[in-house]
Formats: structure tokens, C-alpha cells, sequence
């Protein structure tokens, strides 16, 4: 199994996240968290060969204000969004269907 990166440091500002352009996947969670390390490597089969689909994955937690923007209450979350807007949503995948439905509605 290859070694995602860790989650990134909330860096991200709503509206930069918001005037991206194209697909993007924004996926909220914690290194330490099992739900997420489980998830890892359906999400990596998914979105391996999407070059056109940009994955940001983001250290989240309690008061963090980009997840609470998006209301993520449980991880991961994945979010997938069409130039900003959202348009399906992933929580705590255990199997790639419904990741691979998602990122069929958002291409």
C-alpha cells in the first residue's frame, strides 16, 4: 500500500476553496484517526489516474473553521467539489462505490 501524505494544516481560506477552478477533492480527516487510515487506500484506487482532480487533504478538528464551514462532523469526509460549488459528498467510505459515484457525478 503506498504512504499518502499526511493531512495538511488548514491553510486553506473558504473562499480561495470556493474560486478553485475544475475538480476537487477535499477530504477532512486525521493521521491518527482509523476511519481515515482505512479509507486510504480505497480513496487512493479512486482517484489514481485522475490527473485533472485536485486532492486536498486537510488536518481537521474541533473549532477548525474551513471543515466547520462545510459542516464535517465525522472523518473522513470527502468533499467533491466543480469549480468550488459542491456537488456529492463521501463520509467514512468502506468500500470505492460510492467514492467512484461521487466522482462521477462531479466530472
Amino acid at each position: 500500500m503506498s504512504q499518502l501524505p499526511d493531512y495538511q494544516p488548514e491553510n486553506h481560506q473558504r473562499a480561495d476553496i470556493d474560486a478553485l477552478p475544475g475538480i476537487t477533492v477535499l477530504e477532512f480527516g486525521a493521521s491518527w484517526c482509523g476511519h481515515c487510515l482505512a479509507a486510504s487506500p480505497l480513496i487512493s484506487e479512486v482517484l489514481a489516474g485522475e490527473a485533472a482532480v485536485r486532492h486536498i487533504r486537510v488536518a481537521d478538528g474541533p473549532g477548525r473553521p474551513l471543515g466547520r464551514s462545510y459542516r464535517v462532523k465525522l472523518w473522513p469526509t470527502l468533499i467533491f467539489l466543480r469549480d468550488g460549488r459542491e456537488v456529492a459528498r463521501v463520509v467514512r467510505p468502506t468500500a470505492t462505490g460510492p467514492l467512484s459515484e461521487a466522482l462521477a457525478q462531479v466530472q
